[in-house]
């Protein structure tokens, strides 16, 4: 009963995206122009400490492909409070069904659309220079799978516990964004001042960008030789996010 609930809400999820086109424009297209504009624009005067050769459409490639992630883990958290305010999570709610097959089916269904939009965005790899073979792409969609697990359970979290979806933004502008920003996506974590090193460090999504960055490269050349400590960091972030979620739910009855 269980599975066949999270199955559900998990076509759900991938039902509504598909009929709502214009998500697909907000999750790539931003993340999109930025890295063509600030790419282009940041590329004169970027120099990686370490390795010589790589300009910034290379270095910001990984961290773009995360943002996609992270706008469409949004969108699609979205729904739960959209859900809220039209009664469709109170019927849920209700039914004979485990709030871990609510989380699970939620979840996942954000991840899966999310997962494939990073999919798509890391096809043009070639085109910011970063050779994309068949080992680097697998291993690739492999971290991401991971980060998009993570991502939608963190956003899953907030909008389970947030009222408004302007209460939502809030959240996104002030944890999600700046999470995104300080995990070595937008600038290299090396010559960075000690405190905002340190926020780095302590942020799981910088080990996720490592991982990304040992598939495909943006580094200093394309690899396959991710390493196991950012890698275990970013499955351990989808594990962790994903048992709170199970702990927010069960906290309480959603109103």
């Amino acid at each position: 009963m269980n599975a066949r609930a999270a199955l559900t809400l998990w076509q759900r999820e991938l039902q509504r995206f598909f009929r709502q086109p214009s998500r697909v424009a907000g999750a790539i297209g931003t993340p999109l122009v930025f890295w063509l504009f600030m790419g282009s624009g940041l590329g004169g005067s970027f120099r990686l400490p370490g390795a010589s050769g790589v300009s910034y459409l290379q270095f910001f490639f990984p961290g773009t492909i995360a943002l996609v992630l992270l706008f469409a883990a949004i969108f699609s958290t979205i729904s739960v409070i959209e859900d809220r305010h039209e009664g469709f999570l109170q019927g849920v709610l209700v039914a004979p069904v485990g709030r871990g097959a609510i989380v699970a089916g939620k979840v996942l269904g954000g991840a899966t659309l999310a997962w494939l939009q990073g999919l798509v965005f890391l096809l043009l790899a070639p085109l910011a220079g970063l050779p994309l073979t068949v080992p680097s792409f697998l291993a690739a969609a492999g971290v991401l799978a991971l980060l998009a697990v993570g991502l939608t359970a963190i956003g899953f979290g907030f909008a389970w516990k947030v009222d408004s979806v302007q209460g939502f933004h809030a959240v996104m502008n002030v944890v999600l964004l700046p999470m995104w920003l300080l995990s070595g996506s937008f600038f290299p974590l090396v010559g960075a001042p000690l405190w905002l090193g340190l926020l780095m460090r302590i942020n799981p999504l910088t080990y996720g960008i490592a991982a990304l960055r040992g598939a495909i490269g943006g580094g200093g050349g394309a690899t396959v030789a991710m390493p196991v400590f950012p890698l275990g960091i970013t499955a351990g972030m989808a594990l962790v996010a994903f048992a709170a979620d199970l702990l927010v739910t069960r906290g309480g009855r959603v109103e």
